[in-house]
This record gives structure tokens, sequence and C-alpha cells, in this order.
């Protein structure tokens, strides 16, 4: 009775928190090593709007793990969240 109950208090949180409205959506657009790429993300905050799009952006315009994450830490070419 304990498990069936227990199961069925994760299973509501996993339905509950994938019907969770992103609060934010970020538009950030970077460049790297002559390449730009804009990628618009959703979060539950700003910061993590925003740091979503970055990864997302440079997944695009690099070439390998070193270059993604370099570009992570350059600083984007514009930035617009809503």
């Amino acid at each position: 009775m304990v498990g069936l109950a227990l199961f069925a208090a994760v299973g509501g949180f996993v339905v509950y928190s994938s019907f969770q409205l992103d609060t934010v959506t970020c538009e950030v657009c970077m460049e790297y090593r002559g390449n730009s790429q804009c990628r618009s993300v959703g979060g539950e905050t700003e910061k993590e709007a925003q740091g979503g799009a970055i990864v997302n952006a440079c997944a695009f315009i690099s070439g390998g793990v070193t270059d993604r994450m370099a570009c992570e830490r350059g600083l984007p070419t514009s930035v617009r969240c809503w």
C-alpha cells in the first residue's frame, strides 16, 4: 500500500512538472570563429534561459567539445528576453 502511494506521488510530480510553463524566454546570439547563430530557449529564470540559449547556439557553430566550451565562455553578441 505504501509503495503504491509512493509510486502515485512520484508519478503525479512527474506529470505536474512536465506541464510547468516556461516563465522566461531568451534569444541569444553568439559568434565564434566567424560563425554566428541565434537561438531561443525558455526557462524558469532568465539566467537559466540565457544559459540554455548560449549552449544551444554554440552547439551549432563550434566543431567539437573544446570549441564548444570556448564558444560558451564568450560574450553573446545580443540577448533579448521576454
